[in-house]
């Protein structure tokens, strides 16, 4: 059983809580978001404890699962790690290429593993792709969605 904490419990974070308590393999124990108030509702609602404190959170985990805006990814991930916590983020790992590179020798440092959400590699659709040999010479794209503000905090071509 490996013992987890969630950092960062907005649109994202939900969706991860709740399937954090769907996998038999995980045991919860507990959540962390700047939003105090939102927390201890959620905490509530899926019978958790909600966390004062990032640090205090990861003492008492074997691994985090960090869903917090972009821009505090690199202080969240460095701190895990250096607590020796492996670490699940959602992506992009960090605001920059460099903050990258300085959590990824850090991890191989301390010996932990750093997973990045990159879900859609798992996406059907590219799947299906196989092995077949793409050299694209020309990408075209649209946004099909509404624009949503969440998640402006870092350029699409990085995320």
């Amino acid at each position: 059983m490996v013992k987890i904490g969630l950092i960062g419990v907005g649109h994202l974070g939900k969706i991860h809580l709740k399937l954090i308590k769907q996998i038999p393999q995980l045991e919860l124990i507990g959540i962390f978001d700047t939003n105090t108030a939102h927390a201890e509702a959620l905490a509530s609602e899926y019978d958790c404890k909600s966390f004062s404190s990032a640090d205090d959170l990861m003492d008492r985990c074997d691994a985090v699962d960090i869903v917090s805006p972009t821009v505090s990814h690199f202080e969240y991930v460095s701190t895990a790690i250096k607590k020796a916590k492996h670490v699940f983020v959602e992506k992009p790992l960090c605001n920059s290429k460099e903050e990258a590179k300085e959590l990824v020798q850090l991890a191989e440092e301390v010996d932990v593993k750093i997973q990045i959400g990159h879900v859609e590699r798992y996406n059907p659709a590219l799947l299906s792709l196989g092995d077949r040999d793409l050299n694209p010479l020309f990408i075209e794209a649209h946004r099909l969605a509404a624009f949503n503000p969440r998640g402006t905090d870092v350029a699409v071509i990085l995320d």
